[in-house]
C-alpha cells in the first residue's frame, strides 16, 4: 500500500493516524470504491494553499477599473420610519 493512500473504512477506524500522518508526511488521499475520493491536509498547508497570491490592495490598484472615475456620494437624509 501507497503511504498516502486509505481506503474509506480504513480512514474512518484509523482516523487519528490518518491526521497525524497528514501533519507529519504531507497530504493523505482517501479513496471510496477503489477512487479517489478525498485529500486530508494539515492546516498549514492548507493554509498555504488558500493564501491569495497578491495583497488585497495589490489587487485592486491592478483591476482594469482601477482607472475608471467612480463618484461615490453619501445620502444625508435620515432613514425612513419603520414601525416594529
Amino acid at each position: 500500500m501507497v503511504n498516502n493512500l486509505w481506503q474509506l473504512q480504513d480512514a474512518k477506524n484509523k482516523f487519528s493516524n490518518l491526521v497525524e500522518n497528514a501533519q507529519k508526511n504531507g497530504p493523505q488521499i482517501v479513496t471510496k470504491h477503489g477512487k479517489e475520493a478525498v485529500v486530508v491536509l494539515s492546516i498549514d498547508e492548507y493554509k498555504q494553499l488558500s493564501k491569495p497570491k497578491t495583497p488585497l490592495v495589490n489587487f485592486f490598484q491592478n483591476s482594469p477599473l482601477a482607472k475608471e472615475k467612480i463618484e461615490m456620494e453619501r445620502d444625508y437624509e435620515l432613514p425612513r420610519d419603520i414601525k416594529l
